[in-house]
């Protein structure tokens, strides 16, 4: 398909627009003058989006010609209107939404709400003293979200509110990033090395950490800033040895003032990598929230995916860490995994909500173009995630509560990501990361800072070298550019 802008350029957004109807697919782009050029269109599938200012108005006007099908939608907008670019890129975005849902029959519930963190906007809204009524028709009439999504992203607005009001703006986060797995998925795009061709360099690693922790500690304290949760995240944290583990945790004891710290949790991940020592270490070393993620309760699935462990692994570890007397346990899961079926996804769910975890989160299938299931991707686009999710919802939301939510580039029938808690137990972690309200300082490979600050007036990124192997190598390098931390927060 060919992307035509005449008269504008509004490609990120539009394309993420087309892309809620046609995922992981690639586009050719056409860029003209503003001179409507609806005689030069191509004769195979397109999407032409046009922009003519006129004197006193501007004309917008979208074609869409896709399998044989064809819309042909416009409007005019006011040339004094105040945003005029952003006004008109919206007028755009909800034409281009209807002339895609006229041809394909498709209805994306979250309308033109392409960004990754939807409820922050209702976040701003609520600010604002709007109501839950006036919010959903917001969501309803300027970005064609369905009444559902729209009430559920407030709910879980309203979940956040006591995380966001107990916020110290002189706080921050740590995330320790441990990108190693004993196998990669093959939905997943993240840094990860396979623990068995990186085991040799994993000292090391470890090692380099724990000097990263140390000197990063040493800028915090001339900040005077305060650390407020621990979140050890990968890859898969407990790919480590429990000597490993305990090696870093201690090295964060030592290097921090951790007695302002209200959560910890460490992502145990898959559970071919649990061990009785491991979760103890991890529980003594202050750990009080701990994710086991077995992403489905279906055998044949795990194996589909490449995950090494059996669905009874699962349940023995998630039983070990009750035992062991760990606060918080979180459980991921994913809607659309290749071979799911409707009906096993409902049985997964079932079956969590028996074991009464504290936390839930529940994913959306991405197609990632980093992931080996990229190359696959037509065999699961038609996977029937929107099915999986609405029983997740309507089960879920009868027990638990929507407390942080998320989405993606590429997620099958434009769902989301969503966690879901019992009253208290909502991670801060999660809610703080995503609505961007509190600095969070990344250590580890792949590790990406984000600044706030205290005033809320900016955000600045700051990444750690992306690989193992490159970390190592420019160590000193990378310790000499968290020095922007200071430079931008002092």
């Amino acid at each position: 398909m060919t992307l035509i802008f005449d008269g504008n350029d509004f490609k990120y957004e539009l394309e993420s627009v087309v892309k809620l109807f046609y995922p992981a697919k690639l586009f050719d782009f056409i860029f003209r003058g503003g001179n409507d050029g609806k005689s030069r269109l191509p004769d195979d599938d397109y999407c032409y989006i046009s922009r003519v200012r006129e004197k006193e108005s501007s004309l917008l006007h979208v074609i869409v010609k896709s399998e044989s099908k064809t819309s042909e939608l416009s409007e005019r907008i006011s040339n004094g209107i105040q945003n005029y670019d952003g006004e008109c890129e919206m007028a755009l975005g909800r034409l281009l939404f209807s002339a895609l849902k006229n041809v394909t029959g498709k209805s994306p519930e979250w309308g033109i709400l392409t960004g990754v963190r939807p409820v922050k906007r209702v976040n701003s809204y609520i600010s604002l003293g709007m109501s839950e009524e006036q919010i959903v028709q917001r969501l309803k009439s300027e970005f064609l979200c369905s009444e559902q999504k729209a009430h559920l992203a407030f709910k879980t607005a309203q979940s956040q509110t006591k995380a966001l009001e107990s916020l110290d703006k002189n706080s921050f986060s740590l995330y320790v990033s441990i990108p190693f797995c004993p196998s990669r998925c093959s939905y997943c795009s993240f840094v990860s090395q396979s623990v068995d061709s990186f085991s040799k360099l994993i000292p090391e690693y470890v090692q380099k950490l724990c000097e990263e922790i140390k000197y990063t500690a040493g800028i915090t304290k001339s900040l005077g800033l305060k650390l407020d949760t621990v979140y050890f995240g990968g890859g898969t944290p407990t790919s480590l040895t429990a000597a490993l583990l305990q090696m870093l945790m201690k090295q964060i004891e030592e290097s921090f003032d951790t007695s302002s710290v209200r959560e910890y949790t460490v992502e145990a991940g898959r559970a071919d990598t649990i061990t009785e020592e491991k979760l103890r270490t991890i529980k003594s070393c202050g750990a009080d929230r701990i994710s086991i993620n077995p992403q489905t309760l279906n055998d044949s699935v795990l194996e589909a995916v490449g995950r090494k462990h059996t669905v009874k692994q699962f349940f023995e570890s998630f039983e070990l860490a009750k035992k062991i007397g760990f606060e918080t346990v979180n459980t991921d899961l994913i809607a659309g995994l290749p071979t799911e079926t409707v009906e096993s996804f409902m049985s997964t769910i079932d079956k969590i909500t028996d074991l009464n975890p504290e936390n839930v989160t529940v994913h959306t299938l991405s197609i990632k173009r980093a992931a080996d299931l990229m190359r696959k991707s037509g065999s699961v686009i038609d996977n029937p995630a929107k099915e999986m999710v609405a029983y997740a919802t309507q089960k879920l939301g009868a027990l638990y509560k929507p407390y942080y939510l998320y989405r993606q580039k590429n997620m099958l029938e434009n769902l989301e990501n969503i966690g879901w808690t019992v009253d208290g137990k909502a991670s801060l972690y999660n809610i703080y990361i995503m609505e961007e309200v509190q600095t969070i300082i990344a250590v580890g490979a792949g590790g990406s800072t984000k600044l706030i600050k205290p005033d809320g007036s900016g955000l600045e990124r700051i990444f750690n070298y992306k690989y193992p192997l490159e970390y190592l190598k420019h160590f000193d390098l990378m310790l000499e550019k968290k020095n922007e931390i200071l430079n931008y927060l002092k």
